[in-house]
């Protein structure tokens, strides 16, 4: 705790990851003989300003139970929603409610994805201790270096897009709990699908700050990324 602010991660996890073509949602994969979604909750909690976590999970979910994952840190669980921002609002909702007695305005929260396993905890004491000083928040991210092409109808290339400023959001993204939530509902009820939280606080007139992170804080989404997990994890086990 900083200043009397906490730091809670959430990590909706409530999808089933059907381009990794597997007989289980990606995040209850096994990578170095645990699930990918341990790795990650592991790597947020054993962070000393982290106080505890949630995770928004399927309501059908029958995997989480079975892990019966436990830290010496509070872990809760709430239902997930149809997308991913309706997963994150549940989360947010029921933490709200978990910790109705604190100061809610000095609650921050790292919404972080359930199959990127591979965070480093200096990445994440970096969102911490730059981004966590006004409203704006902020989320770990990697500018773009490869030459950008926009493609039209057959995979042509339509026109190649200038990269100067761009950058590849990451996670997780850390906002304070009650901003982030109007945020999001405030996305929702307008029906505008926001793909991350950063760009629904966006919406909202804020501009979030982009924290340079590690380039292996890859997200897993097809059947290669675990082989390349594996490695990342192994390296940053050698130091």
């Amino acid at each position: 705790m900083k200043n009397n602010k906490s730091f809670w991660a959430v990590i909706p996890a409530a999808g089933i990851g059907k381009r990794m073509a597997a007989d289980k949602p990606k995040q209850y994969l096994e990578l170095q003989n645990k699930t990918v979604i341990e790795h990650c909750l592991q790597k947020l909690l054993d962070h000393p300003d982290i106080t505890g976590a949630i995770v928004s999970l399927d309501e059908n979910d029958s995997y989480w139970p079975v892990i019966n994952f436990s830290h010496q840190k509070p872990v809760l669980t709430s239902v997930g929603g149809s997308e991913r921002y309706d997963s994150v609002i549940n989360a947010l909702i029921a933490l709200e409610k978990y910790l109705a007695r604190e100061d809610l305005d000095q609650v921050w929260v790292l919404v972080h994805d359930a199959a990127r396993p591979c965070v480093r905890p200096q990445d994440i004491s970096k969102l911490i201790e730059m981004a966590s000083f006004d409203d704006n928040g902020g989320l770990l991210a990697c500018p773009v270096r490869d030459t950008m092409k926009r493609q039209q109808e057959n995979h042509r290339v339509q026109t190649t897009i200038d990269r100067t400023g761009l950058w590849h959001a990451l996670t997780p993204q850390m906002f304070k709990l009650k901003l982030l939530i109007k945020a999001l509902i405030n996305a929702r009820e307008k029906g505008l699908q926001v793909t991350d939280d950063a760009s629904a606080m966006e919406l909202d007139g804020y501009m979030p700050l982009l924290v340079e992170g590690h380039e292996d804080n890859i997200k897993i989404t097809r059947p290669f990324d675990l082989s390349l997990a594996n490695l990342y994890l192994r390296e940053q086990l050698i130091g």
